[in-house]
């Protein structure tokens, strides 16, 4: 019962990339707006009630919390520079390689990944410790919600790739792109459970990760600023569905 949510973004990632047996070409630039505006709205919401709201509650003190979650965006900054890898937009970071646009689209969303793993293991590892507050109901909202906005993702994975690699190659190309997920899950899970006094500070280093890929990756890439309108609304929608799933399993 308690070991589903560690893939539920795998297989999410999966779902999204198998999108490449029933469509002939890239989705068009609207439909990724709704899917990235949607999925940035989840993030922001998840972050928020799932991480941070119970990561305030237990610490003693305001400034484990903020700076953790400086910190996790400080990661991010850091992991951007030492990997390769490319947005959506044709973007390109990290240091100079030879790898191919596929490599690379493979990269940025395998680097997504690592944090919202994290996420899910530092809360489900928080929800399994008798001494802290986060209950399982937050922590498989947070894993669902996490799993909703990686169907997009795996969709932006492998669907670039359709006329390079073929439909086969591709959607194991996307699948794969979401492995990195459960393996960290299964680290912060272990960190979480093994060191039980940080716990406030593992949550919102990881709600500042998952908000730094909102804001440098999600929002950017769904091309909001061409349909403010529909990006608005779909990120209002997600947030709205976070709110509704909180209530629900809490």
């Amino acid at each position: 019962m308690y070991v589903y949510p560690f893939a539920l973004g795998f297989l999410a990632t999966s779902l999204g990339s198998a999108l490449v047996f029933f469509v002939k070409k890239d989705i068009k630039e609207e439909t990724m707006t709704l899917f990235l505006g949607f999925a940035s709205g989840v993030m922001i919401a998840a972050s928020v009630w799932g991480l941070l709201t119970p990561a305030l509650e237990e610490s003693s003190s305001l400034l484990v919390p903020v700076f953790s979650f400086l910190l996790g965006g400080a990661f991010l900054v850091i992991i951007d520079h030492v990997i390769p890898h490319m947005h959506l937009d044709g973007a390109v970071e990290g240091p100079k390689t030879r790898m191919t646009r596929s490599a690379r689209l493979f990269l940025a969303i395998t680097i997504h990944n690592i944090p919202e793993g994290l996420s899910v293991g530092f809360a489900l590892g928080a929800a399994f410790s008798a001494s802290a507050d986060m209950s399982y109901a937050s922590a498989l909202s947070l894993a669902i919600a996490i799993a909703i906005q990686n169907f997009p993702e795996g969709a932006s994975v492998s669907l670039p790739m359709l006329e390079e690699k073929g439909k086969a190659r591709s959607f194991v190309f996307g699948s794969l792109s979401g492995l990195a997920e459960p393996v960290f899950s299964l680290i912060g899970f272990y960190l979480a459970q093994r060191l039980s006094i940080l716990q406030p500070a593992l949550l919102s280093f990881s709600a500042g990760a998952m908000i730094y890929v909102v804001a440098e990756d999600l929002i950017p890439d769904s091309k909001m600023e061409s349909h403010p309108h529909r990006g608005a609304l779909s990120l209002m929608l997600g947030f709205a569905l976070m709110m509704c799933l909180d209530v629900a399993l809490g």
